[in-house]
């Protein structure tokens, strides 16, 4: 049923974008033209993604994910993973299946958790564009005041989930 309704709201899309083009709709014209620029931004990135993404799993053990980010590992696991997303390319949508694959391979979920924060505010492109127009100590002191709050966010969320029993699932 899920499956049926995108499936319509899909071709409701397509045709009022088709139906801007014929009768000249400018509003109508310009979302299609973003959802193809949009589009294409997209097929850059994510295949290169998602093949570094089945590397690491195929190639990074489990033990080590677990040593270094699992329950038994130290505050050290926070700065790995902002070493991590630091380096992530593509933003969020490369973050959340980066986010999986270290949380199947045993990652506790204050640590995934950081990561999608870390990765949504420290990526290294970002950081770079942002000191050009805003300036390093800008960049310096937004870093210094999101950093500590995105640990401390990741921490009491993960105890909250922790402890209400949630399980991550397949995003099948």
């Amino acid at each position: 049923m899920k499956a049926r309704f995108s499936t319509v709201l899909f071709a409701v899309y397509i045709a009022f974008v088709f139906a801007s083009l014929v009768f000249g709709f400018q509003p109508g014209k310009d979302i299609g033209s973003n959802f193809l620029t949009f589009t294409l931004s997209m097929l850059k990135i994510l295949p290169g993604a998602f093949i570094l993404i089945g590397l690491f799993q195929v190639w990074v053990s489990r033990e080590r994910v677990e040593k270094h980010l699992g329950e038994e590992s130290s505050i050290l696991s926070f700065l790995w993973v902002l070493l991590l997303a630091g380096t992530t390319v593509g933003g969020l949508y490369v973050a959340f299946p980066v986010a999986y694959a270290l949380y199947e391979k045993g990652a506790r979920i204050q640590v995934v958790l950081a990561y999608i924060g870390f990765a949504a505010v420290s990526r290294i492109p970002m950081m770079i564009f942002e000191a050009s127009f805003m300036g390093i100590r800008f960049t310096v002191v937004r870093l210094a005041v999101s950093i500590p709050l995105v640990v401390v966010s990741a921490v009491v969320l993960g105890r909250y989930l922790k402890a209400s029993n949630w399980k991550m699932t397949s995003p099948q």
